[in-house]
């Protein structure tokens, strides 16, 4: 158990005397000194970290790197400095990127930090004094005013109107009330733990007196240090597929070089030649374009999506989104506007569920809104261009929601200035302001308010409210308070909270005579009810559609907040997301094991007053399962789940910077359809990259079966080594980089997501690769047979029709499998790949025709004639790869 667990149970005069303290003169110096000496100092540990230059070395042991390195020893050793150099520039630029990307991982504790304050005001031996924050122990009694951040964990001991924005560590978008009296239930929600602030929360209003009761790595955010540091994340899908990939890549490149020699060798050829040869040809199986297709296509994809306001911090999350299979998403500002609304009021005479209606109706209505405007600190800025509202959330909606039906808050004000008040108290749940009535001041249906000096207006919880009241307004006036009045008053109050609305009361009260400022007792008492507004975080305008894109897509929305059950189920109901197997609270979730929560996570899709460690459970169990987690948040709170998710997602406007450094994306318009966009931008990446792998491997397959099959028609060596690299570096680097960039699939949200299971390439690739690989070989094999003569093998005749054979049924292979729904041979669609068709040819051409090039690479000019040939195989294999993706129901 932590230390002192559960304080908050307890009354403050247990409280200080289990910490040993006390109220006026807290600790003396020594107990102090001797209490930092056993809990040591109030700061966040940074555990030690992985070096700068473990990282990087790390980076050269991936699977895919190590074949390159090794493809570039060979190539030096085969003389190629060309060849050498471009493998090796890859190399570097896929281990930077990756250094970087996991050097940037690890600032999340650094922005944690940044939440500890350097001084604090703490009484000592009688004396009120600052002191650093370092210092603070338990037992310490410390001084707390608006503006403060808590230095520490601490229980109330007195309080005056204290409020604390807790939203970065519970979640909870408003400010919460704090007051001091003990709570009964020790399992009580963090959230909802009134007597208690925590270390990095703000106090917005009021002030108080606490004792500090847990410091440093004990506190709250101290348990989220430890929970981020101890998250370890793993490799992305890509990642592990691109090792399995690398692995069988170089297995079938010694094999192929095995082969060849073996033939060779059988076939009567030096072994110096057969080496060379048979080295190349396993570079040649190596697509290593492969780690700069990647890398080029991540960085161009990151690059759309921030257009489209999704800031990717690292690199692979861009392909991950693809494959997500369930987005956890926090409510507020991120499924809402994060903006409390008025959304309905009530007054005798009508029930308004969809506020504002076209114009003020009803009487009663205008009168709710002045008491909502004048009974409230808010204020309102207007300009000619914009209006900003000031103050706390629920405030700020009742002055919105007047100014939307023209009742501007000033010049009320100037008619009914404001000359007394009594401020909100948590234990009377209401707040009263007391107004000078100026002559000729109206309010529509109080036709007797010029008979008054004075007028009170009152808002809070309706229940506080009816307490006090003994009339109701309605239509025809003042009725009396009755039984009937009431019951329907709590029948409207409980249907709007059954949708999670918000509920404030409003009444009034005309003073007679003049204002005492010493009648604060009696000033509420026979109060008028007035009615009630409703207020809430509305659901964005675009949520509901992605929402619905999402399920479409197979993607399973879920959402986890610290607000309440009630409120998290209406805007599930609302938004479309699968609200049928009820809601789990935290209270729920820490009953459950590990196993049992497995369980449940497969249904529930709600989870309400939430804490981190609920949520870090929630992503763990969902990744048991097999899921790829997409995570949303904004808070401290938020941080050790979002580094745990697969994706984590960081909101750019509200959230903050340890939940940014703790993240993969950050939204810069915190909207979840943003998130949408980038998962079916992800989608888009992955099949290109499939796509490029398709293509680079059915190429090379043929290039391989041309080289192992050439002897037994008579070819000793088909292609020279410098001839394979060329043809490896033209396709694979320059053709792959425009198949990256190919527009999305026109079906690409209306399928499941993939599996992470699966490997790189599926059975259909699997039989792709295999089957053009196979029909370029062929094919060109069949060129080496009908050009070769045996007597004049030195000519480089044949072996250039063979070699243009090749680039041009690649060409064509390539065109073949771009994306659908645009014309193969669309040239607006994807200027790259336009660009690098364009170039591929040219550089195809030139080092056929072009001296001293041809010579370079050992290859002569070709008559019109045999171009045309070489070129309409091309033609053929593009056919034929259309004629697949026809059958398969693609085209």
């Amino acid at each position: 158990m932590r230390l002192y667990e559960n304080i908050h149970t307890e009354s403050t005069e247990d409280v200080i005397q289990k910490l040993k303290t006390s109220a006026k003169t807290g600790l003396s110096a020594a107990e102090a000194k001797a209490r930092l000496t056993e809990y040591g100092t109030n700061e966040l540990e940074e555990r030690v970290k992985k070096s700068a230059w473990k990282m990087l070395l790390g980076q050269f042991l991936e699977t895919m790197v190590v074949i390159l390195i090794i493809a570039a020893i060979i190539s030096g050793f085969l003389g190629k400095e060309i060849e050498t150099i471009a493998i090796a520039a890859i190399v570097v630029l896929f281990a930077i990127l990756g250094f970087v990307q996991e050097y940037r991982a690890e600032k999340a504790m650094a922005a944690l930090k940044q939440l500890t304050v350097p001084l604090v005001r703490a009484i000592r031996e009688g004396v009120l004094s600052e002191i650093s924050a370092r210092l603070l122990v338990p037992g310490d009694v410390i001084v707390l005013e608006a503006g403060n951040i808590v230095p520490a964990d601490v229980r109330f001991i007195e309080t005056v109107n204290l409020k604390i924005q807790e939203a970065a560590l519970t979640g909870e978008s408003d400010p919460v009330d704090k007051r001091s009296q003990a709570i009964g239930k020790a399992d009580t929600s963090l959230g909802d733990r009134f007597n208690m602030a925590y270390m990095g929360t703000i106090i917005t209003v009021g002030r108080g007196k606490a004792v500090v009761v847990r410091t440093g790595m004990n506190t709250e955010i101290g348990t989220i240090a430890n929970l981020i540091q101890d998250v370890q994340k793993g490799k992305t899908p890509l990642q592990n597929k691109l090792d399995q990939l690398g692995k069988w890549l170089a297995i079938a490149g010694g094999i192929a070089a095995a082969l060849i020699l073996l033939v060779g060798l059988l076939q009567g050829e030096s072994l110096g030649d057969m080496f060379l040869v048979g080295i190349s040809v396993a570079v040649a199986v190596i697509p290593e374009g492969l780690p700069a297709v990647v890398t080029i296509t991540l960085a161009l994809g990151a690059q759309k999506m921030l257009k489209r306001n999704a800031l990717i911090r690292k690199l692979p999350a861009v392909e991950t989104l693809g494959s997500v299979t369930v987005i956890c998403s926090d409510k507020t500002g991120t499924l809402t506007e994060n903006k409390m609304t008025v959304t309905s009021m009530e007054a005798s005479e009508v029930s308004i569920r969809a506020f504002p209606t076209e114009g003020i109706e009803f009487p009663n209505i205008e009168l709710n809104l002045i008491i909502g405007l004048l009974c409230n600190d808010a204020d309102i800025r207007l300009t000619e261009n914009a209006k900003t509202v000031i103050g706390e959330p629920t405030e700020a909606a009742l002055v919105d929601a007047a100014l939307k039906v023209g009742l501007i808050k000033q010049e009320l004000e100037s008619k009914f200035p404001r000359i007394g008040e009594v401020p909100f108290d948590s234990e009377r749940m209401r707040m009263s302001t007391v107004h000078k009535i100026v002559p000729d001041a109206t309010i529509a249906n109080l036709p007797d308010l010029g008979q008054s000096e004075n007028i009170v207006f009152i808002k809070g919880a309706v229940d506080s409210l009816l307490k006090i009241s003994r009339h109701v307004k309605t239509k025809e006036g003042i009725e009396p308070l009755n039984e009937h009045w009431i019951s329907r008053i709590k029948k409207a109050h409980d249907e709007l909270a059954s949708h999670g609305i918000r509920i404030l009361g409003l009444a009034y009260r005309e003073l007679k005579g003049a204002y005492n400022e010493n009648d604060s007792a009696t000033l509420e008492e026979e109060a008028v009810f007035s009615g009630m507004v409703g207020l809430m975080d509305p659901p964005r305008a675009s949520v509901k559609a992605a929402v619905n894109k999402c399920i479409q897509a197979g993607i399973r929305p879920v959402m986890i907040t610290g607000d309440y059950p009630l409120t998290a189920m209406a805007i599930a109901r609302e938004l479309g997301i699968p609200s049928g197997a009820g809601y789990l609270t935290s209270e729920h979730l820490s009953t459950l094991s590990d196993n049992a929560l497995e369980e449940k996570v497969k249904h529930v899709s709600i989870f309400a007053r939430v804490s981190p460690q609920d949520k870090l459970r929630i992503v763990t169990a969902l990744q048991n399962l097999g899921e790829v987690v997409a995570m949303t948040g904004d808070g401290v709170n938020d941080s050790p789940a979002l580094k745990k998710a697969d994706i984590g997602v960081a909101m750019g406007i509200t959230g903050t910077d340890v939940s940014k450094e703790a993240s993969d994306m950050v939204l810069l318009d915190d909207n979840f359809a943003t998130i949408v966009t980038a998962v079916e931008e992800g989608r888009a990446i992955f099949d290109n990259l499939i796509r490029f792998i398709k293509f680079s491997l059915g190429g090379n397959l043929g290039k391989v079966l041309v080289m192992l099959f050439a002897p037994f028609i008579g070819i000793t060596i088909a292609l020279s080594p410098l001839q394979l690299l060329y043809l490896n570096l033209l396709t694979d680097g320059l053709m792959g980089l425009g198949l990256g960039m190919e527009p999305s699939e026109k079906n690409n949200m209306q399928r499941p997501p993939r599996s992470v299971k699966d490997p790189v390439l599926n059975k259909p690739a699997i039989i792709h690769v295999t089957w053009t690989g196979l029909l370029i070989g062929a094919i060109s094999l069949a060129v080496g047979f009908f050009y070769f003569d045996a007597a004049h093998a030195d000519d480089p005749y044949w072996q250039t029709m063979v070699f243009a054979t090749l680039g041009f049924t690649q060409i064509g292979h390539a065109l073949g499998l771009r994306a659908t729904g645009h014309s193969i041979f669309s040239l607006t669609s994807n200027i790259v790949f336009t660009i690098v068709i364009v170039l591929t040819l040219i550089l195809q051409l030139a080092v056929i025709y072009v001296p001293p090039f041809d010579d370079f690479i050992s290859l002569t000019s070709l008559s019109l004639a045999d171009l045309a040939i070489s070129f309409s195989l091309g033609l053929l294999v593009l056919a034929c790869v259309q004629l697949e993706r026809r059958w398969l129901g693609r085209g």
